[in-house]
């Protein structure tokens, strides 16, 4: 048994892939409706995590909670304490370019961040990195029959619908950011480290382009397409 701070399971118990939605709910959900012979791994602090097989793959589903902070606790404790080996996030996101559309998929190559994370963890003053090309060309060779849009996306410390000065911040960013999430960097950044690989799917579920909100159906329906994306491109990795 391995007990880190924030995960209590037998090493066996991590899959050497892992989902990570934030959300614990929706890795119960992704377990019970997606896996054979699931089992709760951890519940430590109600981060929930499952460990089962997708037709024969085994895949650790374990939620990361919201934003930067909690996100590397989680990623870092199972790269360095259960080898794991390939993390996909898989989240939702708002749109930063009138192309993206809501509930469209969105492949990050590279999160953004205006946030001192990485100086904090490790002394470097870096604002950008590139999440796993060998987990993305997987996962756009299996997107063939959907519309995934790819490119760089930001992260922030704060929820975009909640920013005072959303239009500033808007302005500060690169022009190519395609969306806005609040975890990937922390992610991408710990896997760089680490010398692991990460990648990270999104939905899109706001707009500041679109005068409109999405159904709770909506939002199942294409929450299901992005999940069973990450699910197929498990298959391909080693």
């Amino acid at each position: 048994m391995i007990e880190t701070p924030h995960i209590k399971c037998y090493k066996e118990d991590i899959a050497s892939i892992v989902l990570m939605p934030g959300d614990p709910l929706r890795a119960k959900f992704i377990a019970e409706n997606y896996l054979d012979n699931y089992k709760l791994v951890n519940e430590v602090r109600n981060m929930l995590a499952y460990t089962g097989f997708y037709k024969g793959k085994k895949i650790t589903v374990f939620s990361s909670g919201m934003g930067l902070a909690s996100m590397g606790i989680y990623c870092y404790e199972l790269y360095k304490f259960f080898d794991v080996k390939y993390i996909i996030r898989i989240g939702s996101c708002g749109s930063n370019n009138p192309n993206i559309k809501l509930l469209d998929i969105v492949l990050a190559t590279s999160s953004y961040t205006e946030t001192n994370f990485s100086y904090t963890f490790n002394s470097e003053n870096i604002n950008e990195v590139n999440s796993s090309s060998k987990l993305n060309n997987i996962i756009i060779n299996k997107a063939k029959n959907l519309n995934l849009k790819t490119g760089k996306t930001a992260c922030t410390l704060v929820f975009d619908a909640y920013m005072q000065d959303q239009k500033g911040y808007n302005a500060r960013l690169p022009k190519d950011i395609i969306a806005s999430e609040m975890e990937a960097f922390a992610l991408f950044y710990i896997a760089k480290k680490l010398e692991k690989q990460a990648s990270c799917l999104l939905t899109v579920s706001d707009s500041i382009y679109e005068n409109k909100k999405i159904t709770t159906i909506e939002r199942q329906n294409n929450l299901k397409d992005m999940i069973e994306l990450a699910l197929e491109s498990c298959l391909e990795v080693e």
